[in-house]
Order: structure tokens, then C-alpha cells, then sequence
């Protein structure tokens, strides 16, 4: 064991190199029997988040709020955008690199000859660092689907689906039906489940039911009201009013500060929350990358929609923002997403495309995403359609073309966004 890696990025390195190697098996036994090498388990209320769009700004939410009531609140959220870190949050700050690597170390002795893939290691680090930590409260972020996301070794006391949309069709199916029952796989029975989704699957009802799971449902069990000052929610039980909206922008916010309001009034004895601590949470709120706005002329706007569901929520953004001459759009896609139904969502505002091919292998390539872009989007006055390597290079190009009055949209993968992020910090230095 000696010959194991020191520090973090000799560790990730590490993990990649071996996940190349390790079939992704869509199965939970071998975490699970790490799992309980590692005698991973949680002393205080767990809250896992799984959805299509959404989880990140619910969990955010779920964050904010809990921390400004005082509690030492632990959360995994994923991916990254710049460093590995961002994955792991104590109390509000980035895990540092000496405590994941003592987590990785901790792992590695566990699993024995057990393979386990980048995102099944990680997991069970992160969760084990933060189960050391002695938080009143730990959010977990669901990976891809629920039911055999490596997060789902864990029984939550509060489990909320934000939204189920078709997305990674090779894996969970190609139907919301087939989806929405991945997704509730999340679910325990007798306690909370909760799902945002105001049309919500029939599969994942039933699985709720026939689990004995106690289900809130958007609309049934719990809602909102407002006017274009501030909002109410209502729940079984409690009610919050005269709430101003989340600091985060967009028209799905809502529905998620909905969802993470359910899942506090169902903790409410475990973990009591006052008015005041549940407005300034909402107001206060960050996550990088979605739809955030940063400041300056022209407008930059970042986003990592990259399916039609979160495409459709961008442009509407786009469409509430008010007058801007042209826009640009930065945009680069993995090959296995509805790139078409990307498109067409965001056709309506964008007059001049920069397409990036992205550092992965499984990325379009931006000559690829260029052909889509001819045949959904129709012709218009001044279209322009490019093409470059990397999203820095494509970021560089929208910035040396874009007047005062012009916006720039940086979206699609994550990949789209860390990229122009990490140009942006390196033009700063």
C-alpha cells in the first residue's frame, strides 16, 4: 500500500487511468459490500437529490438556508468546473485536498481486489469524509438516474426528484415513464419522498405506493403562489409566506425552492428553521453555471443546459431579459445528447454560433454540432456558424466580436462552461 499517491491530482490521475479499465456495472453490490468495509453510515438526516435538471439548485437551496440557521451542513454536488474540490463542501467551504486524500486512502484499503469506477471511488470518499465530520445535516447530490446511482447505498430520510426529463437514454431509457422509475429508486419506504415535477410520471407513483413511501407531490401535497414581488409556499403542514424569489435566476427556480422547502418541513423536528433564515437563504444563494449572469458589458450569461428540457428554461430566461443588439452563442455538446432538440430550443435568440469541440472523448465535434446548426436552425440575416478546438477559443472569438450591446451565452456541457471559466481566471492573472 505503500506506493499509493500523496497528493489529489496524483490521486485523480490515478483513478482515471484505472476507470478506463473499469466497465461501468450497473449495479450497486460491489459499492455496497465497500460500503460496508468501510462501516460507512450517517448519524444525522440525510437529504438526496436526484432530478434531470434542478438537483444542483435544489441542493444549493437546501445549503443556504440550513447554514444560515446555524447548522453544519455537509454536501456532495457534482460535476466540477475547475477544481475536484467543489465536489466535497463542509459547512459551506471546499473539502481540502489533505482530507479527500485521507478519504481516497480509506477507500482504497476497503475494496480489497473490489474494482470500482472514478465516479463509484469518489463517491464513497466523499461520503465517508463527510459521515467524519460531524454535520447536523448531509445532501447528497444523485449522479445519473437514482436507483443504481453508487449515491443510492445510502438510505435518505428525505429523498426529492426535481425533474424527470428524457436524458442519458442509453442508460435509464428513452421514455419519462422509464425514467421517473429510475429516478424514484431513490425513494424508502415510510419516508419522504418528495418529486417537484408538476407532471410527474405514473411509474414513479406507483413505485412511491408499492414501496409504502410517504410521497409529497407538487400541486397535491404542497405549492406556491406570488405575484411579481414575492412568493408563498404551502405544504401538508406549514406555511412560509411573503418569501423573495431565489437568488438564482430562471423560471424553474421556483418549483426547486419548493422542493427544498418540502424536504424542511418534513425534517422540521429534527432540524427547525425560522422565517427569516429561509428568506435570506433563498436571496443568498449561489451555484456557478446556471444562468448566471456576470457583470459587465457585454452581458455574459453561463448555463449548463445541455438537454432540450434545460435548453427550453434558458431561452425563456433569455427571452425575459430585455433588449440586446445580437447574440452570441458559445456552445459545445456530448455526442450523446439531443444536440437537435438543444438547438432548436435556443434557435430563436442566437444570431451568431462559436461551436467548440470539448477535451473528451466522447464530445461532438464542433464541425458535427456546425451541420446541426444548418439544418434546425433556418437561415437569418447575419447568422454566423464557427468552429474552433476548445471553448476558450470560441469564448475568445464571441469576446472580440461582441459590442456593448451584444450578450454572450456560454452553454451546453458542463465541459462548455469550466472551459470558458478557466479562461476567464487565467486572462485575470
Amino acid at each position: 500500500m505503500s506506493n499509493l499517491p500523496t497528493t489529489l491530482p496524483a490521486w485523480l490521475a490515478l483513478l482515471e487511468s484505472r476507470h478506463a479499465e473499469t466497465v461501468i456495472n450497473m449495479g450497486l453490490d460491489r459499492v455496497l459490500a465497500v460500503k460496508e468495509r468501510l462501516q460507512l453510515s450517517f448519524s444525522c438526516p440525510v437529504i438526496m437529490v436526484a432530478g434531470t435538471n434542478g438537483k444542483g439548485s435544489t441542493c444549493a437551496m437546501l445549503e443556504s438556508i440550513l447554514m444560515r440557521a446555524g447548522y453544519k451542513v455537509g454536501l456532495y454536488i457534482k460535476p466540477h468546473f475547475l477544481d475536484f474540490n467543489e465536489r466535497a463542501r463542509v459547512n459551506g467551504d471546499m473539502a481540502s485536498d489533505e482530507t479527500l486524500v485521507q478519504a481516497f486512502n480509506e477507500v482504497e484499503a476497503a475494496r480489497g481486489d473490489t474494482a470500482l469506477t472514478y465516479f463509484e471511488f469518489t463517491t464513497l470518499a466523499i461520503m465517508k469524509l463527510l459521515s467524519q465530520a460531524s454535520m447536523d445535516v448531509v445532501i447528497l447530490e444523485v449522479g445519473l438516474g437514482g436507483r443504481l446511482d453508487a449515491v443510492n447505498i445510502v438510505d435518505a430520510d428525505v429523498s426529492i426528484v426535481t425533474s424527470v426529463d428524457i436524458d442519458h437514454t442509453d442508460y435509464l431509457g428513452d421514455t419519462r415513464e422509464k425514467i421517473g422509475f429510475e429516478k424514484a429508486g431513490i425513494f424508502r419506504p415510510g419516508k419522504t419522498a418528495i418529486c417537484s415535477d408538476p407532471v410527474p410520471p405514473q411509474a414513479l407513483i406507483d413505485h412511491a405506493e408499492a414501496i409504502g413511501a410517504d410521497l409529497w407531490l407538487m400541486g397535491r401535497d404542497f405549492n406556491y403562489s406570488g405575484d411579481k414581488q414575492q412568493w408563498s409556499y404551502g405544504g401538508r403542514s406549514q406555511r412560509r409566506n411573503s418569501l423573495a424569489y431565489p437568488s438564482l435566476r430562471g423560471a424553474n427556480q421556483i418549483l426547486n425552492a419548493c422542493a427544498a422547502l418540502a424536504a424542511l418541513e418534513a425534517l422540521k423536528l429534527e432540524l427547525p428553521i425560522g422565517a427569516q433564515e429561509v428568506r435570506t437563504g433563498l436571496v443568498t444563494v449561489e451555484l456557478p453555471g446556471r444562468f448566471q449572469v456576470l457583470p459587465g458589458r457585454p452581458t455574459i450569461i453561463l448555463d449548463v443546459a445541455h438537454n432540450p428540457h434545460a435548453a427550453a428554461a434558458l431561452n425563456q430566461n433569455l427571452g425575459n431579459m430585455g433588449f440586446h443588439r445580437y447574440t452570441y452563442a458559445v456552445f459545445g455538446s456530448m455526442h450523446d445528447k439531443d444536440i437537435d432538440g438543444v438547438i432548436a430550443a435556443m434557435a430563436e435568440h442566437v444570431d451568431h454560433w462559436c461551436l467548440a469541440t470539448l477535451p473528451s472523448p466522447r464530445s461532438a465535434s464542433a464541425s458535427e454540432l456546425a451541420a446541426k446548426v444548418q439544418l434546425v436552425q433556418p437561415e437569418r440575416d447575419e447568422r454566423s456558424i464557427n468552429v474552433f478546438d476548445d471553448p476558450a477559443a470560441a469564448y475568445a472569438n464571441a469576446i472580440s466580436r461582441a459590442g456593448e450591446d451584444d450578450r454572450i451565452v456560454v452553454f451546453g456541457s458542463f465541459l462548455t462552461v469550466a472551459g470558458v471559466m478557466a479562461a476567464r481566471k487565467s486572462s485575470l492573472h
